[in-house]
């Protein structure tokens, strides 16, 4: 659907039709910890297709830091396939899946709506009208980046399967492991603690009316130890602070490396479980009723709550990403939810 092609562009860098041509500008990783950004020419849409010009996108830091660094395992090139992603890893590869924007053509329903799509970070972009999801009227578009996030989220919380009453800890307060505690804690009687081995986030937690503990202060005999650290200490921990009989959930993922982690302790003699847990399933006993457009519409439904907004750490123009990118995706980097912008004004 797209090719290099020149562009034009006006003074603040956005693109545009050139003739009966349709120009875009995408972010590319072009190498290991490398990225520019790249001019293509799209095709016009079709009767069942719509044209989206990019208000925003948001940078998943977990997986695309992986993806920006160069370590998806060759293992996993078919399966961490973004859904319109181009390029093949490990590069060169435009890749990303948080992007709201604005129906400029398509269906009468959609046209001039604000729509999510699971598309890379580009300025604008033609997709099949059915790949797109309204959002909420409820829903900021500058919030709605969020979605894919709390998609993850809300696999993990079905896979974690809470219970009334239970004690639960979530390793890792980074968007998606803030996300899981903030939705555990609605489950009547759960005792949630968010663990961070960064005080700092204690400000967040206390922003989302979760309870908070650095890991030397973690609760021990917990039913669940959900873990989305993304770092291996922090499944080690999980596994100390999880009682007898109780499961610990997996939701990181560490692409390329091994992960060593002390299965000859207390694993076998207190019985405990540890599940993985991914997006890109859905729990078994849901599948004959649930697909992933009505999880993705859950998301956006979930996001109405205006505190939520503290999971965006930061904004910035998208011509700046190839810049900032390497610090964005760093080893040091702290950041949580990036938030790019694309226009200045959403339209009225």
């Amino acid at each position: 659907m797209m090719a290099p092609d020149d562009v034009s562009r006006n003074p603040a860098g956005e693109s545009h039709a050139v003739g009966h041509k349709l120009c875009a500008t995408a972010f590319w990783v072009t190498n290991p910890a490398e990225g520019e950004l790249r001019r293509e020419t799209l095709t016009h849409p079709g009767q069942d297709e719509v044209l989206v010009r990019t208000l925003y996108s948001g940078i998943s830091r977990g997986t695309e830091s992986l993806v920006f660094n160069g370590r998806v395992p060759e293992s996993e090139f078919s399966r961490m396939q973004a859904p319109f992603q181009s390029g093949e890893f490990p590069a060169p590869v435009k890749y990303g899946y948080c992007s709201v924007g604005h129906v400029e053509h398509g269906p009468d329903h959609l046209l001039h709506k604000t729509v999510f799509c699971l598309f890379p970070h580009q300025d604008c972009y033609v997709v099949p009208a059915s790949a797109v999801l309204e959002v909420p009227a409820n829903v900021p578009a500058t919030r709605a980046v969020l979605a894919a996030n709390m998609e993850t989220a809300i696999n993990g919380v079905w896979d974690a399967e809470p219970m009334l009453g239970e004690r639960i800890c979530v390793i890792g307060a980074g968007v998606v492991g803030t996300l899981v505690a903030y939705l555990c804690a609605q489950v009547p009687g759960v005792d949630v603690h968010l663990v961070d081995i960064n005080p700092e986030r204690c400000q967040l937690a206390e922003q989302l009316g979760i309870a908070f503990c650095t890991s030397e202060h973690a609760p021990r005999d917990q039913d669940c130890v959900i873990h989305a650290s993304g770092h291996p200490e922090g499944l080690r921990q999980a596994l100390e602070l999880v009682g007898s009989e109780g499961r610990i959930i997996e939701m990181s993922w560490f692409g390329e490396g091994n992960v060593s982690i002390p299965l000859g302790g207390a694993f076998h003699s207190q019985r405990l479980t540890l599940k993985a847990s991914q997006v890109g399933q859905l729990p078994p006993k849901l599948r004959p009723r649930w697909d992933y457009q009505r999880r993705l519409v859950l998301a956006l439904s979930l996001l109405v709550d205006g505190r939520l907004d503290a999971l965006i750490s930061d904004e910035s123009d998208f011509a700046q990403l190839p810049t900032l990118a390497p610090k964005l995706f760093g080893p040091e980097s702290t950041v949580l939810c990036h938030r790019l912008r694309y226009s200045l004004h959403e339209p009225s």
